[in-house]
């Protein structure tokens, strides 16, 4: 059989770019996101999260982490397209990110997705800067999360930054979105309802983050950090955070 990533498609027709983008910001791509509730689950089983709340919630999540996760993923985005792929800021990056978010399960979970997304897009595509990524933080036993790794990816496939963002917001909402689905009384209608209705928001956050840097954005989630360290506590889960 042809080993498939050693040949790359053409990226200057505008479709198939799209197509990627679509592709990378896809629920199915096997980046294990379907385990991971954030703490969102500590939330529900305590009563403290009701399918009434959830636009409200994730509306909160988007100006808060959002705008800085984005900060990052535009960050990441940058990276890429610099002659010397450079590597202390790489690390620099996903340290940085890792710091802004105080529970253990939550940053890792961030980690594991990154990981496993880098992962996944080098064996679709072939592109340097994403295999020195991926080498120089296995060499430095260093995190990736998956708002750089996104980033990273989208900049060296030259996809449109903004559009990577609010891709990558989208996933994001979407994901969490899953996640109440499984806990919640919370049909496919009614959630897709959610998810229509939050797209505004998500073009804000994504806008908002053009006024920050990685230096001075900042995130406030005390109660969703704090479901997310009680997590591991709970009698049963569903989930991995």
């Amino acid at each position: 059989m042809d080993d498939l990533s050693k040949t790359d498609p053409p990226g200057d027709d505008p479709a198939v770019t799209e197509l990627w983008l679509l592709q990378l910001a896809d629920s199915a791509l096997p980046i294990g996101a379907f385990a991971h509730s954030f703490g969102v689950e500590t939330l529900v089983m305590g009563g403290l999260l009701q399918v009434s709340d959830l636009q409200h919630f994730l509306g909160a999540w988007l100006e808060e982490a959002g705008v800085a996760e984005g900060v990052f993923c535009r960050a990441a985005w940058s990276l890429a397209g610099l002659k010397t792929f450079p590597m202390r800021e790489w690390l620099r990056l996903n340290d940085s990110l890792g710091a802004l978010k105080p529970a253990r399960e939550s940053r890792n979970g961030s980690a594991a997705l990154g990981s496993n997304f880098l992962k996944a897009a080098l064996a679709v595509c072939n592109r340097k800067p994403l295999q020195q990524a991926a080498e120089e933080a296995r060499s430095a036993s260093a995190a990736i999360h998956h708002a750089c790794a996104f980033g990273l990816v989208s900049g060296a496939l030259c996809l449109d930054e903004d559009r990577a963002v609010r891709a990558y917001l989208h996933q994001s909402v979407a994901g969490l979105l899953s996640a109440c689905q499984r806990l919640m009384p919370l049909g496919q209608t009614r959630a897709q309802q959610i998810l229509w209705h939050l797209k505004p928001c998500i073009v804000e956050a994504a806008n908002s983050s053009t006024d920050f840097t990685t230096e001075d954005v900042h995130c406030f989630l005390p109660m969703l950090d704090w479901g997310a360290m009680e997590h591991p506590e709970l009698f049963t889960r569903l989930f991995i955070s």
